[in-house]
């Protein structure tokens, strides 16, 4: 959606151009186009960091009371902006399962381009990720996504860690945003699936919410074709853990449960 606004604006302006200018040629007026189609990408990138600026700054550690929309539309739409010129191409399945309710989502982490795909291609379902401290304490993008419901979780720091489990549980039983977790802590080098960390999965115990579990295949393998051709990325759901089920199971067994069924299908689909 956001290259359709992109395209949109670029040939709004490539037709004032050509109102205004006494006769262009064809080439000139591709020209003109090319030209406003970069303006308008460098205007967006603008926008994202103008916005962080304006935005008040949040204490180490400190929560939303509220979700600041803005900053949400503008991560999904930075998402959806940074897959489409790294040529990634989503294919979803599984989506008839994800629950109305608030969630906690679950998955296997290959790839920066991950949390890319999950908040641009299932941006209807607002879901905010618990990321390690250094990638919110980055300018511009910390500021915003922290103001979208980003929250960092220091893995090396009991008390800060159990800090942000409570707090994106909160976020889940206010309605805040949904919470987006990778187990693992860490992406994969080689694809095979780490060990889960259990911990993570209090979020939904503390919270009384279902557990999304799917799995991603293919952003391992965009880095390497960036720019060159398109790159398939598939991101499964694979099963809903109903509340109820989350509430009777241990921490364990739900990382056991999820890492199985995100295994089963690797093994399902890559052998």
């Amino acid at each position: 959606m956001i290259f359709l606004y992109l395209w949109l604006l670029a040939l709004a302006a490539t037709g004032v151009w050509a109102a205004l200018a006494s006769s262009l040629s064809v080439w000139s007026l591709l020209g003109v186009l090319a030209l406003s189609f970069l303006a308008a990408n460098l205007l967006f990138v603008l926008t994202f960091t103008v916005n962080s600026m304006l935005l008040p700054k949040l204490a180490p550690g400190e929560g939303i009371e509220k979700q600041h929309s803005f900053s949400r539309w503008i991560c999904a739409s930075a998402a959806r902006w940074l897959c489409g010129y790294a040529g990634v191409r989503v294919h979803l399945s599984g989506l008839e399962q994800m629950p109305e309710g608030p969630f906690l989502f679950v998955c296997n982490h290959r790839s920066m381009f991950d949390p890319a795909v999950v908040m641009g291609y299932l941006d209807k379902y607002n879901i905010s990720f618990v990321s390690k401290p250094s990638n919110l304490a980055l300018p511009v993008i910390g500021i915003t996504g922290r103001r979208a419901g980003f929250l960092s979780l220091d893995r090396e720091n009991n008390r800060e860690a159990l800090k942000t489990i409570l707090m994106a549980a909160d976020y889940l039983k206010r309605g805040v945003c949904n919470i987006g977790i990778y187990p693992e802590g860490t992406r994969s080098r080689t694809g095979q699936l780490l060990p889960f960390h259990a911990g993570s999965f209090k979020i939904a115990q503390k919270a009384g919410v279902p557990v999304v579990v799917a799995c991603s295949r293919g952003t391992e393998k965009v880095k390497k074709c960036f720019f060159f051709w398109k790159t398939p990325v598939y991101l499964d759901i694979l099963e809903v853990i109903d509340a109820d089920r989350v509430k009777a199971m241990s921490t364990n067994d739900l990382a056991g449960e999820a890492k199985r069924l995100i295994q089963a299908r690797l093994d399902e689909t890559e052998g």
